[in-house]
């Protein structure tokens, strides 16, 4: 097969003829040749273009992988850092119970001794022997009172939060409430109001109490009646109950028939 070209010579303005020769064009697999060569000279340019692209959205897949596996891996170091933190803290907090159940056993003995010696005829042995045990009870106590200090500072804070009364049509449309908690000498005192759409504002919601092992949570309820404050009622909590592992509503009985109800979100960091 040959082909006839024509192209116009600029030196003499006259044309120039060339003549080709393809041989094997002809045949099925001549002409195949020839579009697989056609097809790759078109697509070429857009291919490299392609690949470019795609590497540079692959570099950025990567680069954010990678950002997520660096935070994966300081979340891990972070956790096994609590983990120890937690048993060495778990180890501490055991040895201060052991230590305090020993305190608290000769405190109650040396009562009791004190209480046998007071029963016993007084003689000079006698009054040495309870000197000696109410110094060693004062000793005791002193032990004891700074290992609780000792735990409370390991028990971290108690965060409560305001979530409202409850006391269906004991509440009123401008009804004004005062509720006052308090816990050894930490108290929040908030003051709310019932709106017209049955709705409570209170001017704190959320306080932060440092707990205390041998103080309980109590909390009172006041209703503003003319120019003075009338006890809706009063209510002990046990700080034990304070202390749970996630957030919780708790719902508190303010009074004996439980017509009001103080509702509390109480969690423990």
């Amino acid at each position: 097969m040959s082909v006839k070209l024509k192209f116009d010579s600029p030196s003499d303005g006259g044309l120039v003829s060339r003549t080709r020769s393809f041989t094997g064009l002809g045949s099925l697999t001549g002409r195949r040749r020839l579009v697989k060569y056609l097809s790759v000279s078109h697509i070429l340019a857009p291919s490299v273009e392609l690949k470019r692209i795609a590497l540079h959205q692959l570099m950025e897949y990567l680069e954010g992988h990678q950002v997520e596996m660096d935070f994966l891996a300081a979340q891990q170091r972070e956790t096994k850092r609590n983990s120890r933190l937690v048993r060495m803290c778990h180890i501490h907090v055991e040895e201060l119970y052991e230590t305090y159940c020993i305190q608290w056993r000769l405190c109650q003995g040396a009562v009791n001794m004190r209480r046998a010696f007071s029963l016993s005829p007084s003689t000079r042995a006698s009054r040495e022997s309870l000197l000696e045990l109410s110094r060693n009870h004062r000793l005791s106590l002193q032990d004891m009172s700074s290992m609780e200090g000792e735990l409370e500072i390991l028990l971290g804070e108690l965060q409560i939060k305001m979530k409202g009364l409850i006391g269906f049509a004991r509440l009123c449309p401008g009804d004004q409430y005062e509720v006052v908690v308090r816990v050894g000498r930490q108290r929040w005192r908030i003051r709310g109001r019932i709106e017209s759409d049955d709705t409570q504002t209170w001017d704190q919601e959320v306080m932060a109490f440092l707990p205390h092992i041998n103080h309980n949570f109590h909390i009172k309820v006041t209703e503003a009646k003319g120019l003075g404050w009338q006890l809706v009622g009063s209510v002990t909590c046990a700080s034990a109950d304070f202390f749970v592992s996630k957030p919780r509503l708790m719902l508190v009985d303010i009074t004996e028939l439980g017509t009001i109800k103080l509702q509390l979100e109480v969690s423990w960091k």
